[in-house]
Formats: C-alpha cells, sequence, structure tokens
C-alpha cells in the first residue's frame, strides 16, 4: 500500500511491547501513531446481509444456515462496534451461555453451555485445544484473555466430542488468530477513562511476496474496583482490585508456488488481577492476588492436492500455562488466610487433519469426507501451601496424561435441500482406555417459505483431570486413578426464517432451538470409611431448554437483536439445580447509525435468578441458595472523522448494577473509557 513504512511500524511495536510505562506507552504510542498513518484507506466491512463462514461446526467452511448445530460468529468488527476488549466482554448476550467472572477483569470466568459444567466447554485457539491441565476440573478460564489479536470467535452449542474429543460435552468455543492477508492492514489505539484505566495496542498484517504476517501488541491497565458488594457494608473497606493484561502475538507464513504452505503462530499474555478473600466471613482483602502467565506456539504444514479437492494440516502444538496465588497475611483478616500457590500445566497436540472434496454426482453436491489423527500429553504440577485459623493445608498434583484419537466425518447435499453431516471419533486415554462418540446433523432448506430447519444429535465424553486422578492433601484425601469419564448424549432441533419486509429481503432472521442432554457418571467428591475423601463417578445430570435469537434489519442505518434462552439443569431426575445455571437469561441490543460515520451500539444483558453459594449480609456462608437476578446496560458510540480516524466512547454497566454473577462479589461498577483508533 502507498505510504506503507513498515519498518518503523515495527519498530513502534517493539517500543510498545519493551518500552517504560504501561500506560504512558498507551498514550505515547496512539500520538505517534496518530500521525504515522495519517492518510492511510478505510477498510471496508462485512455488510449485514452477508451470511457467516463457520468452520468449526463441521470442520469445512460452511454457511452457517447449512449448519445442523446452534452457531454464533463473532468477528473482530463486532468486537471494535461494542468496545469489547476481553473474552468476557465478546461472549455476553450469545444465546445459551451464562458467563460467571468472580470479581473484576483478570479474574477466573466460567462459561456454561446449555446447562452444562464449565469443564464441558471445550475452547480451541486455531483449532488446537487450550484447556488447561492444570486447574482441579481442566477447565479454560476465560478470564484471563484479551481480543486485540482475535479475528473471530465461532462459539458451536451441543455435543461435539464426536469431532473433538474430550471436553466437548457442551460445545465448542474457536478462537481464531489474525492472519496476514493480500491487502495491508495497520491499526493503533489508545485510550483511558474513568475510574482510572488506559488501553493500548499496535498491529500490523499483510504480505510480503509469498510471506504472510500478523503482528499484535498491546495492553490494558485498570485501578478497579471493589468486589465486596455494598450489602456487605460491615465488612466491605473500599479497596480496589487492579488488573493489568500484556499481549504479544505473531503469526508468519510462507506460501510455495504450489500452494503448500508453512505456518507458525506464537502467542504469549500476562494477566495480573486481585479478589476479595472469600473466607468465614468474606474478607476484603488488600493482599490477594493472581498472576497467570500463558504461552501458546502452534508450527504447521498445509498442502492442497488433486487439483485443490485435496487439503491436508499437520501441525504440532505446544502451550504452557502458569498460575500463581499469592495472599500475604493481613492482621485484620478474621480468617488469618494467607496462600503461596502455583500451577503449571502443559500440553503437547500433534494433529493430522484432512479434506477430501468429492465430485458432484447426481442429486449430490458438496461431498467431503474428513480423516484424521490426533496426539496429546498434558501434565500439571501443582503445589498449593495455604493457612487458616493458623492452620495448614497443603496439596499437590503431580501427573501426566496422553491421548491417541482418529476422527472420520463425511458431508454432503442432496438436491441443493437436505444437507447431511456425520462424525465419528475414538479416544485412547492413557487413564481409562477407550471413548467412541459420534455425531449426525441434518439441515433441510424450505426456500418455498425462506426457512431451514435443523436436527442433530450426539455424544460427548470428558476424562477425567489429572486433579481427579492424581491430588493428594494434608487431610489425607486423594484422586482416584480408576475413574471412568463423563459421557453424555444429546440432541436439538429447530427452525431459522429469514423474513422479507419493508423492501428488506432480510428484514428479520427469527430462529428457536430445543435441546435436551443427559450426562452421566458426573465426578464428585465422596467421603470414605476413614473419612476422607476422593473422586468417585457416582451421579447424573439432565439439561434442556430453548434458545431463541430474533435479528431485525429494518432500514439501512439499524439492525437489532434479541435473545432468549430457558435452562433447565438439574442433578438426577428431579433433583436439586446445578449451581450457576440461571432459567431465564436474555439480552438485546442495536447498532444505530443515525448519520453517516456515526455508530451507536447499545446492549442490555439480563440474567435471572440461579442457585449458587450463599453469603449473607455479613459475609458469612449460609449453604445453597436462590441468587438475585441482574440486569446489565453498555453503550459504545463511535465516529469515524475520515478515512484514518475513529474515536470512541465506550461505557460499562452505566446504571451501576450491583449484579452478583458469582454471590458474594459483585461485577465492576459504572466505568467510561474514551479513545482512538487510527488504521490503514
Amino acid at each position: 500500500m502507498k505510504g506503507l513504512q513498515v519498518p518503523k511500524l515495527l519498530s513502534l511495536l517493539w517500543f510498545f511491547a519493551m518500552g517504560g510505562s504501561p500506560l504512558f506507552k498507551s498514550l505515547l504510542l496512539g500520538a505517534v501513531g496518530s500521525t504515522a498513518l495519517a492518510g492511510a484507506a478505510f477498510a471496508s466491512t462485512q455488510t449485514a446481509n452477508q451470511v457467516p463462514i463457520t468452520v468449526s461446526a463441521t470442520r469445512i467452511a460452511t454457511p452457517e444456515n447449512q449448519v445442523a448445530a446452534s452457531v454464533t460468529v463473532l468477528t473482530a468488527q463486532d468486537f471494535k462496534e461494542r468496545g469489547d476488549i476481553t473474552l468476557v466482554d465478546a461472549l455476553q448476550g450469545v444465546p445459551g451461555l451464562n458467563v460467571v467472572q468472580s470479581g473484576g477483569p483478570g479474574n477466573v470466568a466460567s462459561v456454561f453451555i446449555q446447562g452444562s459444567n464449565s469443564e464441558d466447554v471445550l475452547v480451541l485457539l486455531d483449532g488446537v485445544p487450550v484447556n488447561d491441565p492444570s486447574t482441579p476440573n481442566g477447565a479454560f478460564n476465560f478470564g484471563i484473555y484479551s481480543l486485540q489479536d482475535i479475528a473471530r470467535i465461532e462459539v458451536v452449542r451441543g455435543p461435539m466430542s464426536g469431532l473433538y474429543g474430550s471436553g466437548a460435552i457442551g460445545g465448542v468455543i474457536d478462537i481464531i488468530t489474525k492472519r496476514g492477508t493480500p491487502q495491508t492492514h495497520a491499526s493503533l489505539t489508545a485510550a483511558g477513562g474513568w475510574p482510572a484505566q488506559g488501553q493500548g495496542s499496535a498491529s500490523i498484517s499483510g504480505m510480503i511476496g509469498h510471506l504472510d504476517y500478523a503482528l499484535t501488541a498491546a495492553i490494558n491497565e485498570q485501578a478497579g474496583w471493589d468486589a465486596v458488594p455494598p450489602r456487605m457494608g460491615s465488612i466491605r473497606r473500599n479497596i480496589q482490585d487492579p488488573y493489568r493484561s500484556r499481549l504479544g502475538s505473531l503469526q508468519l507464513g510462507y506460501t510455495f508456488g504450489d500452494g503448500t504452505r508453512i505456518y507458525a503462530i506464537l502467542r504469549g499474555q500476562s494477566t495480573d488481577s486481585a479478589f476479595p478473600d472469600l473466607g468465614y466471613p468474606v474478607f476484603d482483602d488488600p493482599n490477594d492476588y493472581s498472576y497467570n502467565d500463558n504461552f501458546f506456539s502452534k508450527f504447521g504444514l498445509s498442502t492442497t492436492k488433486l487439483n485443490g479437492h485435496l487439503h491436508s494440516d499437520l501441525f504440532v502444538s505446544w502451550q504452557q500455562n502458569r498460575l500463581f496465588n499469592s495472599n500475604l497475611l493481613d492482621a485484620n483478616d478474621p480468617n488469618q488466610a494467607s496462600a503461596h500457590d502455583t500451577y503449571h500445566g502443559t500440553r503437547t497436540d500433534t494433529q493430522w487433519n484432512n479434506n477430501l472434496r468429492l465430485p458432484d454426482h447426481g442429486a449430490f453436491t458438496h461431498s467431503n469426507i474428513l480423516f484424521g489423527a490426533e496426539y496429546t500429553n498434558d501434565t500439571a504440577d501443582e503445589t498449593v501451601n495455604e493457612t487458616s485459623y493458623s492452620y495448614p493445608f497443603i496439596e499437590t498434583v503431580h501427573g501426566s496424561q496422553h491421548n491417541w484419537s482418529g476422527h472420520l466425518g463425511v458431508q454432503t447435499t442432496i438436491d441443493n435441500r437436505l444437507t447431511l453431516t456425520g462424525a465419528l471419533r475414538d479416544d485412547v486415554v492413557s487413564s481409562f482406555g477407550h471413548a467412541i462418540t459420534w455425531r449426525a446433523g441434518a439441515v433441510l432448506a424450505l426456500p418455498e417459505i425462506d426457512a431451514d430447519l435443523k436436527a442433530s444429535v450426539g455424544t460427548g465424553f470428558h476424562a477425567p483431570s489429572l486433579f481427579d486422578l492424581y491430588y493428594v492433601d494434608s487431610y489425607g484425601d486423594r484422586g482416584n486413578p480408576n475413574l471412568k469419564p463423563e459421557y453424555s448424549t444429546g440432541w436439538e432441533i429447530g427452525p431459522e426464517f429469514i423474513i422479507p419486509a419493508f423492501g428488506q429481503s432480510d428484514f428479520a432472521d427469527v430462529s428457536a432451538n430445543y435441546f435436551w442432554s443427559s450426562v452421566r457418571g458426573l465426578i464428585q467428591s465422596v467421603e470414605l470409611p476413614d473419612y476422607t475423601y476422593t473422586e468417585e463417578n457416582v451421579s447424573c445430570a439432565y439439561l434442556n431448554g430453548i434458545e431463541t435469537d430474533f435479528k431485525f434489519h429494518p432500514a439501512f442505518w439499524l439492525s437489532a437483536e434479541f435473545t432468549y434462552t430457558y435452562t433447565r439443569a438439574v442433578q438426577g431426575d428431579n433433583g436439586p439445580a446445578l449451581l450457576r445455571r440461571p432459567q431465564n437469561t436474555g439480552s438485546a441490543s442495536a447498532t444505530i447509525r443515525p448519520v453517516p460515520r456515526l455508530t451507536i451500539t447499545p446492549m442490555v444483558q439480563y440474567t435471572g435468578r440461579f442457585y449458587d453459594y450463599i453469603y449473607n449480609n455479613s459475609g458469612y456462608s449460609t449453604g445453597t441458595g436462590s441468587s438475585a437476578p441482574g440486569t446489565v446496560v453498555n453503550l459504545n458510540v463511535s465516529y469515524r472523522m475520515n478515512r484514518h480516524f475513529t474515536v470512541f466512547v465506550t461505557g460499562r454497566n452505566i446504571l451501576d448494577s450491583h449484579f452478583e454473577a458469582s454471590n458474594g462479589l459483585q461485577i465492576p461498577g459504572a466505568s467510561v473509557l474514551m479513545g482512538v483508533r487510527a488504521q490503514m
């Protein structure tokens, strides 16, 4: 692109990543970037009536309306229009999802899909499973990821183990990073706001000959809020819980003349945060900190053979997660709590995936055969060293687990009307043996009424975590190396209608989906005859509900979306409700462009009552019970001054709701972030 000075932009990125004070870097970088990017072109974005393409639901690039699954696709443009900075921000309002963060940004955040457990949500980064093997349940911590290097997120709901293996009982969330394209893109963002917070990022992507590249650096800082709710006035000390996140991401690829591409993806993020001590009682602790470092690498080779009919991808990935929790003893703490905890998890993943496109034959078109193999090896080293009321507690985990698997899938369309998919997978896990899972789905197009009818059925499994298998603590409790996996069976069915009206071909897009699943062999802690505890497969859960999504485009300058999800998640046939699964959730959002260049995006999120561990106003736990509902309102306003610069204002929780997504910990209060984005 004319005027592009790659060395200068790369030097700015290096200064941003390695320079002095983070907040100073953000502001200075924004000022320098404003000058550097003057005269650049403004990139166009996807129009509203284009059907999103999804890959994660079938491993084949397929229009969303032809996928036999509930899918939501979020793009970098969506993040900008809504003012999303973190992964938690982006996932709020997705039908069928409940996002629970224990306090403010940087703290542990869990996602529950269609009522399933948080560890039953498999998270992929560029197609690689990244759930943390060092956490007690093997779940992914959504609270530590930023979005600045993310191109899109695909959320697939329903059992997906037939394609992806362990952990995909509730669904799959695939996080896809930015990749260089022939058109060069560069952007710099600097923002600050109230209460004290700053955000800065810089990225550049493009191609030089056969070399594609994408480089991102970002930092987010907040002085934080007090996560102890005001209702606990007697113990609330107005102590802020700060947050800082630093991100660096690089993707390089080289494409040879025959279409073969070698590539490397490197991503590192460090996230620090603070939180109160949920002891007995809750203590507004100024010394309880969490330090998360995660590193991800992927090296691969992609080829296309047989005149474009066979695409193969071979890669090896290695990731490392480190977590350190530190709680210094505070003389005012009634619990007299202290902690020095370390968690270290690694995963090596090697995959060989193939997609064979078959020639069209008669009524059968767009036919594909998928096949591949995967080997993963997880390790976990955990040392928990804590005291409470002067009593020490020590817990350790040292173990590993590996998995060999093979998968086979098919997809075809019959008479341009019926799309069928199927998948079969066999996982051989070192701790227990074979787990065979499958999935089948169909989409029936009904163009006569502008509708599609979707249905699918499948199975899932979740292998025991390394904690479940191997933990030992100072009370004599221990893991159980003879555990079996948790298994599930689920199905879903629902229609989607495109309604033209008022001169708009896509005036309304209305969908509804009923889901049902059972999970057997739930792993829970049980008491042994010697009064110690271990893990056993002892329980089951039943999940069902309905997701609805209403999208409207009444005019070129206005679009709106309304979602509602009803979820029933209980233990046993009619047992108690599972914790943190609200029966009723919903959202309403709009994108309004009243004049050219001005975009206004309000969003309202509602979470109904849910069962949780309850803390009373004195900070003491009273067992399980019903936690209060909450409503959160966000607003983002942006104005594109010219082709190069956009100014924006993001207000989060602007009505200052004290909603407790996790009982005893309120969400961050009202905030305003103002900034400028320069791009070419």
